[in-house]
Parts: structure tokens; C-alpha cells; sequence
């Protein structure tokens, strides 16, 4: 792919990597320090990981026609913002209510860079370099991850949450002259740059190949970005405590920031490979299925007690399905917005996986209140065994149909 095709998205890559070392950084501690942070009970623990998301369902359908009316470098830098106040406040504001607003912040800057990150994929991608280009994507946000989460769990149990907090936002603070030297002043285009036919520009709730799609995305958010990142870090408190020396929830938090940091690491590299890898392939859908598959099956062993280490390397291939399965969905999602109206599917789908994104906390936390830890990552495996299932059953009924099968 020509540089120029690919720097723009680079650019918004690395802005959104710098935004996000916040967020990632509450996903590891919060759980952990939650009564540091002010909090009375451990429900709000998953009230305060999902309200960004919830804030975004709204705010999604917003965020096209106000990109048409300011420019690009005007929206992202109005993202920056947010990202610095919402990170530095985590550590210095307490109390339920004031971080559900900060969160709340937090969500609205999210928006903002989400979904013009997919629509700069889809402006610059051809039909070869989707997957290769959204794995590009991901895989340099997954830097920031990295960072966030690896300074989350190992800072925080050293110098203390207020401390990581002030770090993160100060470094934070380097996406605004990123923002001024690269991202043009500039009001979005609106329109495809290679349109659809007629019968395709807009987006159809009643095309069975949207709903389909759409209705994975919103599964497969709630397993991963819901789910098994909210309660990530206790999953490894119970299952490693007789590995850990003193200091418990400082040995969970410090591991569960290395099991993180090992999957962001890796996806700068894994990510564009398995983007490209599937571009290469007739059809995406084999891939995707045998990673849905994969991830189903770790998901059931996750629960089981196993020697440490054998643990660890289960949950090692979590993160390793996590990758794939996250990065073959957005290239399955962008196959079908080509062949509509990009905004409004695109918009459709930040929205349904935010969604899933956003209930995942909650119903994680709550089975685990009510069935014990163990449910929900059972409850995960049946839900990703049947997402392929069907993705399975439908390949092998739709054949060679192009509507259906094509690069997906």
C-alpha cells in the first residue's frame, strides 16, 4: 500500500493510542483499588466501566453530521481534551458520582476518535488492503493500551493510584501538538470515494447481511470489550493467589498489567498480519469462524482450576483470540459498509458494539455477584461458540454469493 494511503490512518492511530492510556489504565485498577477511588460497594465498579459506553449510544448518531460541520483537527482536539481531564481526574476526583460524570466525558471523547478512525480505514482502504489496513489500526491503539495498562497494574501497586493518574495525563498532554502538526484543518467529505450502486447507498435495518453482522459485533463486544476486560484482573486474583508473594491484590494487579501488556504488544505486529492474511484468503469467514471457535473453547477452560502457569498460558491464547477475533469482525463490518453507505452503517456499527461494550461490565459484575466468577466466562464461551456456529452454518449455506461471501 502506497504511504500515502496509509499515513492518514496512522496519524488518527496513534492520537486515539495517546488518548486512551486512561481508560486502559482504570480497566486494570479500578477493580483492584476500588475503594481508593471513593466507591461504597463493588457494583460500581461495573457501573463506572460500562457508562462511557452508554453515553456513546446517543452520541454516535451525532458524531457524522458534526464532523460535516467542524473540521477533523477541531473534533480530535476537542477528544484530547476530554481524554486529559477525564485521565487526570480518575486519580484526584473520588466518589461515585463525580467519576460516573468523568466517564461520561471520557465516552464523548471516545466517539469523537472511534468512529472517525473507521471512516479515515474506510477513505483510504481498497478491496486488498481493508484487513491489513483496520489491522494497522488496531494494532497501533493497542500501544496505548499497552502503556496504560502496564503503567496501571505495575505504578499503581508502587507509587499509588493518585501518582499514575498524573503521569498518564501529562503524557496525554502530547496528542495536542500531534493534533496541530498533522491533522488537517479540514471539514470531513461526506461522500464515497468509490460509490455503491443505486440500490445500495443507503443503509437497509432489514438487510439480513447487516443484521447479521451487526447483531456479532454487539455479542462479541460484550464478551471482549465487556466482559473479560472489566474482570480480567479479579480472574487473575483468584486464580494466582498461592503463586503470589505478599501483597495480593499488588501481585493481581502488577500480573494482570503484564498479561495486558503482552496482547498489546504483539498487536501491532499480529493485527496487521491477520488483516492481510485474510485479504489474501477467497473468503474471510474460515478464519474468523476458527477464531470465534478458539475463543470459545479457552473461555470454557478459564474458570477450571490449573497449575499457574498452565493457567497463564490459557490465558495467554484469550488474548491471542482476543486479537483475531476483534480484528476479523472489523474487517467483516467494513466489507458490508462498502457495499452501503459507509456513515450510516459504520455509525450503526460503533454503536451496536458499543452497546455490547457497555452491558458487558454490567451483566459480568452481576453474575459474579450472584453465580460467582466463573459464570461469566462460561457465559462468554457459549456465547462466542455460537456467534460461530452461525457464521459456520451461514458460509456453507450462502456459497459463492458474492452479497455475502466476497472478501467476508
Amino acid at each position: 500500500m502506497p504511504e500515502s494511503g496509509r499515513m492518514p490512518v496512522i496519524i488518527i492511530a496513534w492520537v486515539t493510542a495517546i488518548c486512551i492510556l486512561g481508560d486502559s489504565m482504570l480497566y486494570i485498577v479500578l477493580p483492584v483499588y476500588w475503594e481508593q477511588f471513593g466507591l461504597d460497594a463493588l457494583w460500581q465498579v461495573g457501573v463506572l466501566l460500562s457508562i462511557n459506553r452508554f453515553v456513546r449510544l446517543p452520541l454516535n448518531p451525532l458524531i457524522g453530521p458534526l464532523y460535516r460541520r467542524i473540521t477533523k483537527r477541531s473534533g480530535v482536539l476537542i477528544a484530547v481534551a476530554l481524554a486529559i481531564v477525564t485521565t487526570w481526574s480518575y486519580g484526584f476526583l473520588h466518589g461515585f458520582w463525580v467519576l460516573a460524570a468523568m466517564r461520561a466525558l471520557w465516552g464523548a471523547a471516545w466517539s469523537l476518535l472511534r468512529l472517525g478512525g473507521y471512516l479515515t480505514v474506510l477513505e483510504c482502504a481498497s478491496e486488498r488492503t481493508r484487513g491489513g489496513l483496520l489491522g494497522t489500526y488496531n494494532g497501533l491503539i493497542g500501544v496505548g493500551s499497552l502503556i496504560g495498562m502496564l503503567a496501571g497494574g505495575v505504578l499503581a501497586d508502587i507509587v499509588g493510584v493518585r501518582t499514575v493518574c498524573a503521569v498518564l495525563g501529562v503524557l496525554t498532554l502530547a496528542g495536542i501538538p500531534f493534533v496541530l502538526r498533522y491533522i488537517p484543518a479540514t471539514v470531513s467529505v461526506s461522500h464515497d470515494s468509490s460509490p455503491a450502486p443505486e440500490s445500495e447507498k443507503t443503509f437497509q435495518w432489514r438487510h439480513r447481511e447487516a443484521l447479521f453482522v451487526l447483531t456479532s459485533g454487539i455479542v462479541i463486544s460484550i464478551v471482549y470489550f465487556g466482559m473479560y476486560t472489566s474482570t480480567m484482573s479479579r480472574m487473575v486474583e483468584e486464580h494466582t493467589a498461592d503463586a503470589l508473594l505478599p501483597g495480593l491484590l499488588i501481585g493481581a494487579a502488577t500480573l494482570t498489567g503484564i498479561v495486558q501488556a503482552i496482547r498489546w504488544s504483539w498487536s501491532p505486529f499480529l493485527s496487521p498480519w491477520i488483516g492481510r492474511l485474510s485479504d489474501r484468503m477467497p473468503s474471510r469467514l474460515p478464519l474468523f469462524v476458527g477464531s470465534l471457535l478458539l475463543g470459545g473453547v479457552i473461555f470454557a477452560l478459564l474458570p477450571i482450576q490449573l497449575p499457574v502457569w498452565l493457567w497463564l498460558a490459557v490465558l495467554l491464547v484469550a488474548q491471542l483470540s482476543n486479537t483475531a477475533v476483534l480484528t476479523l469482525m472489523d474487517a467483516v463490518a467494513s466489507d458490508t459498509a462498502s457495499r452501503t453507505s459507509k456513515v450510516a452503517f459504520m455509525t450503526a456499527y460503533t454503536t451496536g458494539t458499543d452497546l455490547g461494550a457497555a452491558i458487558g461490565p454490567f451483566i459480568g459484575y452481576a453474575l459474579a455477584a450472584q453465580l460467582g466468577l466463573g459464570s461469566i466466562y462460561w457465559l462468554s464461551a457459549v456465547l462466542l461458540l455460537a456467534v460461530g456456529a452461525a457464521w459456520a452454518a451461514a458460509s456453507r449455506k450462502a456459497g459463492r454469493r458474492p452479497a455475502v461471501t466476497g472478501k467476508m
